[in-house]
């Protein structure tokens, strides 16, 4: 009977212990008495907590966690996130944050928000960046959510959480996106219409700028051979003007141009000229 009383003695103290694992700072909080409100930090190890306390465990290394719509990620619920553009349009998205906690501020993190970490994030947090998206989207339209502008719209989230939650000791290293944005179904067909013309024009754009550029190559090759005729011409012509003019500075070039055509045979035929141009009383006396 007494051992049985040991035993279970021992039983509801190792069930009134608490641990604080490696990586973590425990807070012992008193519910009830004279301390009530009272707050004991304390470091990894196993406490006595005792009737009317309750232990929080906060770790201090980085923690990961996404706001989802899928069951299998998170909770069990859709704890995805919208939010609303300046035309009124909503947007859902999963979005994810990684921080860590200041250890040297957790009891002022207690303090704040008086719950542990596992509902600060799931409430606190969530609802920060809820709010930030709520505020930075509505200035935007829906392209600028969707497009160029979605990294811009989460670094300023970023930023908005950051500022909030520095001061209590919450380091928020990063707020990101999770997969694609879900927008309304009109709306990605509207996008998608847009993007499809806007590549169509890019394209015939390029189909004229090549045809141009075939055009102008035609062209210049067209130029090239006329300037190439013009040229031969111009020095043809410049050639018989040169003729031209030494045949009339110098008759007797064309006697010398008959001599050296000459094969040697006089012709077959008789009369007073049988070598035109040729004077034959000239070449004897030459001889």
């Amino acid at each position: 009977m007494k051992r049985l009383l040991m035993l279970s003695l021992s039983a509801l103290l190792l069930a009134s212990c608490s641990k604080v694992p490696a990586g973590n700072v425990g807070v012992k909080f008193q519910m009830y008495g004279d301390g009530k409100g009272s707050l004991q930090e304390l470091p990894p190890g196993r406490y006595w907590v005792g009737w009317g306390y309750e232990m929080y465990t906060f770790p201090t290394f980085t923690q990961t966690y996404t706001f989802t719509r899928s069951p299998t990620e998170g909770r069990p619920t859709d704890e995805s996130i919208s939010f609303q553009t300046s035309q009124g349009l909503t947007v859902n998205a999963d979005v994810g944050i990684t921080y860590h906690i200041d250890p040297s501020k957790v009891t002022l993190i207690f303090q704040k928000y008086r719950k542990g970490i596992d509902e600060i994030t799931d409430v606190y947090l969530r609802n920060m960046i809820r709010d930030a998206l709520v505020k930075e989207a509505s200035s935007l339209d829906i392209e600028s959510v969707y497009g160029k502008g979605k990294a811009n719209l989460i670094e300023a989230v970023q930023k908005d959480v950051s500022d909030e939650v520095a001061a209590v000791g919450i380091d928020v290293e990063k707020i990101y996106w999770v997969g694609e944005l879900r927008l309304p179904e009109n709306v990605v067909q509207s996008i998608n219409a847009k993007i499809q013309a806007t590549q169509m024009a890019e394209q015939r754009q390029n189909e004229v700028a090549q045809a141009r550029a075939e055009a102008e190559k035609v062209e210049a090759e067209a130029q090239g051979r006329a300037q190439a005729q013009i040229t031969i011409a111009e020095a043809e012509a410049k050639a018989i003007e040169l003729k031209g003019e030494a045949l009339r500075s110098n008759p007797n070039i064309v006697q010398m141009s008959a001599i050296e055509k000459w094969d040697g045979h006089l012709p077959t035929y008789t009369g007073s000229s049988a070598v035109p141009f040729v004077n034959l009383g000239s070449v004897s006396a030459a001889k």
